[in-house]
């Protein structure tokens, strides 16, 4: 009986693992996508659609840019597609582990998600 369990676990982890590996291959393809979609603009018309050293650096300076087209922009939204996929993993891990009833560990997790957060929060707000 304990052996049909934990090969159920087993093939329960190894589902998770692949579907998270899929979600890391995603996110990371995607993010250099748009991210060369924006290099190429910007070597394309030779402007970033900002004036001086001027960038996007909050979500809705990101969004006006991305509403005309803005390289720096469209760069900017493949970078915090980057930032986003780990912590996008963070959250598929606490609900794999909610679905296991693996309450440590989704504590542990949901910890890590906690520092993620407030990292983001920091990096945002210079705190």
């Amino acid at each position: 009986m304990a052996s049909k369990e934990t090969d159920q676990t087993r093939s329960e982890m190894s589902k998770v693992e692949n579907v998270i590996g899929v979600i890391m291959q995603i996110g990371v393809l995607a993010s250099a996508i748009v991210i060369i979609i924006g290099l190429l603009m910007f070597f394309i018309t030779g402007q970033s659609g900002y004036t001086g050293n001027n960038f996007p650096h909050t979500f809705a300076a990101i969004g006006r840019g991305l509403v005309y087209f803005k390289p720096y922009a469209i760069i900017m939204l493949g970078l915090f597609l980057l930032i986003l996929t780990p912590a996008l993993r963070v959250l598929v891990s606490i609900y794999a582990f909610a679905v296991m009833k693996d309450r440590m560990y989704v504590w542990i997790t949901s910890l890590v998600m906690v520092i993620l957060v407030i990292a983001m929060v920091i990096g945002m707000y210079g705190i």
